[in-house]
């Protein structure tokens, strides 16, 4: 197997990557293929910010103050952004 560079891989560009797919989950993005937003999937949102919990617990005390900062900071938007979105869910009217 070919040695691969990971010299552009970090921390911070992983957690960020995650966050985005969770902004796809909530169709806040449009997607990539259609470029139209994506239905919203809150339950696949959820994973993600369950994953990314599971990873600040795991690497608590092991990252730089600003990893720490920006996962602190991605959680707390991201878990904001999933109560908004149940409120959303919540204000459909089935005809």
């Amino acid at each position: 197997m070919p040695e691969q560079d990971t010299s552009d891989l970090t921390f911070s560009g992983f957690v960020l990557s995650l966050a985005t797919t969770a902004a796809l989950h909530f169709g806040d993005l449009a997607d990539p293929q259609t470029g139209l937003p994506a239905e919203p999937d809150l339950e696949s949102a959820s994973r993600i910010i369950e994953l990314l919990e599971m990873l600040q617990a795991k690497t608590k005390g092991n990252l730089i103050p600003e990893e720490e900062k920006l996962l602190e900071d991605l959680l707390y938007e991201l878990r904001m952004r999933y109560v908004q979105a149940q409120g959303e869910q919540k204000r459909i009217i089935e005809p």
